[in-house]
């Protein structure tokens, strides 16, 4: 771009906001400080093109005035009157907003027009007629105790004030909202406001960022002074956290004066500033501890409500309410697709309900097309010698073409009035939908069960009482004070189930689970690996019940001694305070693995951490037989009349088979089994002589002397 045309669009855009420039000496600082780049020129030829673009510049308003006198000639009086009337209101809309609306801040145009004509186009559309959040708090579901708190937090300051200010106390000024995304924290805000009836004025946080300096406060300043006018107003400021970063972390200085001017309005909306009329700001962020300190003490944000993951009660509620809009056909259990979809948000559960449908009209297509589906083919398949019969595509799409070839025109009412959704349909979209939760790395239900986990007869009882009947009944543990915290440590030989068990644990609590690899939670710069802890269960929370499972322990807790390192220290003290409950720890439970159990910091096992330790020993002969046949069970591997798997686990071979040796052990008798196969053209056979080879592959993964080491650690510690 050339200097004069860069200088005169700087120019041009400066008059229009702030008004006319003094002098060449003023244009110049205006530029410079708008574009750097204009700095690293001299100083006289930047001014004789200042010169210029401020001559051309007043040429042209000078061409404006005549025009617009000229045209004034031309109309009458009532006109002129009434023309000087709407420009004096579209100026008082521009710098306020249209008082008593229910709009949002984006929706304002704060810049002045060049052209009459566009002036008067976009302001004869008034702010009731733009579109309106109809939602109302019927719509929500399984949310119903944050309703409750919210509105006695918002509803009862804004429809009621004069309580307050007779009791001579201050209302709330402000709620943050925070929570996975997803989880309904907009619609709260446009539904709370529309079951008052009170102004509301909506706007997303990142469009107050400009990049003219000092025009995000004049944004936020400007929004304030609209509530402060629409009063009782509530002020809802969506994703906060983008424009309220830790000021000591912020890249700009133009992000710390946004937090300072964000404070600065907020203690401005005091009832004692307002004249008695409230104004309250609602903040909604999945990020709270990105948000400057300062927004979050007592007036300012003073509550901060936490919206986290529907439980199962939870996600049926929404489910019926998303249902109540849908045709369905028969009976629906929402009970059932609720167990089914632990970890889905509300926005999840929606996606749920418009895949159901998509899956109802693939059906409907399909049982349309049926009626046209030989003719079709007869037609266009059969008499083209390019297109063979058995090339047909049979997908959904070819289903979806074929039915639009055939209805080209809207179907009639009568067709119409059939068409429903029907359980089966909810069932398909399960298998397409998949929750944002998983997908951002946030706690979501493992699909294994007890079924796929042999042996363990034990574990799995000690397991039941400590996480499952307590995540399941827990008002049963409270009447005799039973703490609900629960933590076990499960150590033993590598290979010998340990993960297997804690998914179990989870899927038949139908808990969240979340799985750490020691190691993956630390971090080379300092501090990091800390925050990572804390985010840890801080994603915890928010997904309650949920399970924490700790894999390799002793990696992320050594022994905290001379000879461990200071951030090795800091990492293990973090957990533990985290473990220790100085954070709200009701509802998440913890279940740790390792197998060097003498490598843990002994802080991690007194009782309120991870009180009970599990002993997971190599199998017997008689658990090595059921978890041989629970593997060939789920790999639907065909054996041979002549293979006994009870003959196969009591071979001494077998002796220090973990059940991940076992499973390796029946995957080479398969592939054994494949290879013969081919060769001989039969059909697959695990044999006797399969396992035989097998044996031959596959080495246990302890050995004597390992074995004599973790039964030497089971007479220390105890079973």
């Amino acid at each position: 771009m050339k200097v004069s045309s860069l200088v005169e669009e700087i120019l041009t855009a400066y008059v229009e906001e702030e008004g006319s420039i003094c002098d060449n000496e003023d244009a110049l600082e205006v530029v410079q400080r708008v574009d750097s780049r204009l700095r690293r020129l001299k100083k006289k030829p930047l001014l004789d093109v200042i010169d210029q673009v401020l001559e051309k510049m007043n040429d042209k308003t000078d061409n404006e005035l005549n025009q617009a006198v000229v045209g004034l000639w031309k109309q009458d009086d009532s006109t002129r009157s009434n023309k000087k009337r709407k420009t004096e209101k579209d100026s008082k809309v521009g710098i306020t907003g249209s008082a008593g609306s229910k709009s949002s801040v984006n929706s304002k145009d704060t810049k002045k027009r060049s052209s009459s004509e566009d002036d008067d186009e976009s302001e004869s559309k008034t702010e009731s007629e733009l579109p309106e959040n109809k939602v109302k708090l019927s719509d929500l579901g399984g949310v119903d105790s944050i309703v409750d708190e919210v509105l006695e937090l918002i509803a009862l300051p804004l429809a009621h004030p004069e309580v307050f200010t007779a009791l001579g106390s201050d209302i709330p000024r402000g709620v943050l909202l925070h929570g996975p995304p997803g989880c309904g924290k907009t619609m709260l805000a446009h539904a709370i406001a529309n079951e008052i009836g009170c102004a509301f004025v909506s706007v997303s946080a990142p469009s107050v960022v400009s990049g003219m300096s000092g025009e995000s406060e004049k944004k936020l300043r400007s929004l304030f002074e609209e509530a402060k006018e629409l009063a009782p107003c509530l002020v809802f400021i969506d994703e906060i956290d983008a424009i309220t970063p830790k000021r000591e972390n912020a890249q700009r200085e133009m992000e710390r004066r946004i937090v300072a001017q964000l404070l600065t309005c907020m203690d401005d909306v005091a009832l004692s500033k307002t004249h008695g009329r409230p104004v309250m700001v609602i903040g909604a962020t999945n990020r709270p501890d990105a948000i400057d300190p300062a927004l979050r003490r007592g007036g300012r944000f003073d509550h901060e409500v936490c919206m986290p993951v529907p439980d199962q009660a939870g996600r049926q509620r929404i489910l019926e309410t998303l249902a109540q809009k849908l045709k369905i056909d028969g009976d629906c259990s929402f009970k059932e697709l609720a167990k089914r979809t632990p970890g889905y948000v509300g926005a999840d559960l929606s996606a749920l309900v418009s895949a159901a449908g998509a899956s109802a009209l693939k059906r409907i297509f399909r049982n349309l097309g049926e009626l046209g589906e030989s003719s079709l083919t007869n037609d266009d398949d059969m008499n083209d010698d390019t297109n063979p019969p058995e090339k047909v595509n049979n997908s959904e799409n070819s289903v979806v073409r074929r039915f639009l070839q055939k209805y080209p025109d809207p179907l009639p009412e009568q067709d119409l009035e059939g068409l429903s959704i029907v359980y089966a349909d909810f069932l398909d979209a399960l298998t397409h939908v998949v929750p944002s939760s998983k997908r951002e790395g946030f706690a979501t239900v493992p699909d294994v069960t007890w079924k796929d986990v042999g042996a363990m007869g034990t574990i799995r009882e000690e397991l039941e009482f400590a996480f499952v009947q307590r995540i399941q009944d827990p008002e049963i543990f409270l009447k005799v004070g039973i703490s609900t915290h629960a933590g076990v440590l499960l150590w033993g030989p590598p290979g010998c189930g340990k993960t297997l068990i804690a998914k179990a644990v989870a899927n038949e609590s139908q808990a969240n689970f979340i799985s750490i690899k020691g190691p993956e939670l630390l971090n080379k710069y300092v501090g990091e690996s800390e925050r990572a802890v804390r985010q840890l269960f801080v994603r915890a929370r928010a997904s309650t019940p949920c399970i924490i499972f700790f894999d390799e322990l002793d990696a992320l807790v050594p022994r905290r001694d001379e000879s461990q390192s200071e951030a090795s220290a800091r990492v293990v003290n973090t957990l533990l305070s985290e473990l220790d409950g100085t954070s709200d720890r009701s509802g998440i439970y913890v279940i740790a693995a390792t197998n060097r159990p003498d490598m843990i910091d002994a802080a991690m096992l007194r009782p309120g951490r991870l009180d009970k330790q599990l002993f997971v020993e190599l199998p017997n002969s008689a658990d090595r037989t059921e978890i041989l046949r629970k593997v060939c069970a789920k790999n639907k591997s065909p054996l041979n009349a002549d293979v006994d798997l009870a003959s196969i686990a009591r071979q001494n071979t077998c002796r220090n088979f973990s059940g991940a040796d076992l499973a390796e052990l029946v995957h080479e008798a398969s592939m054994c089994a494949l290879k013969r196969a081919l060769a001989s053209k039969q059909p697959v056979e695990i044999g006797l002589a399969d396992f035989e080879q097998a044996f031959a592959k596959v080495r246990p993964s302890v050995s004597d002397t390992d074995r004599e080491k973790y039964l030497a650690l089971q007479q220390t510690w105890g079973s």
